[in-house]
């Protein structure tokens, strides 16, 4: 069974529903290929995905252990190559404002944001900056 149903709106635009929730999300071709940049590009689309996939892993190992992720946010940059035109480089930075104390602990969120499935889906060629501000 289908996880996303897609439609092609016209003038580079989709549309994705989650048809487990009803959620949908626009998409747009960004101004440097031809878009209008209205909305998420593809390209942006993946690398969001890396960094709520890394908060959604870091998100489990906190709640086994019984600590709060509150105060965590992330900006994420990516960086297009050309020739071919593909995402050449995402850069994630993490920031939290009170984080755990234990030093082994941060290390199991460390580890458990580079080992969410998307990092690993990336194909290698694609560089993944991460900056852990705490």
């Amino acid at each position: 069974m289908p996880t996303i149903k897609s439609s092609y709106l016209g003038n580079l635009r989709t549309t994705s529903s989650h048809i487990q929730s009803g959620k949908t999300i626009i998409s747009d071709a960004p101004v440097d290929n031809n878009g209008k940049g209205e909305a998420f590009s593809p390209t942006d689309l993946v690398a969001s995905a890396l960094g709520s996939c890394m908060v959604t892993i870091m998100g489990i190992v906190a709640e086994r252990n019984n600590i709060s992720l509150e105060g965590l946010d992330w900006e994420v940059t990516k960086i297009m190559a050309s020739n071919p035109r593909k995402i050449g480089e995402i850069v994630i930075d993490f920031h939290w404002e009170d984080p755990v104390s234990d030093p082994a602990m941060i290390q199991k969120l460390k580890n458990a944001a580079r080992t969410c499935p998307v990092a690993l889906s990336l194909d290698p060629s694609v560089k993944q900056t991460i900056n852990f501000n705490f």
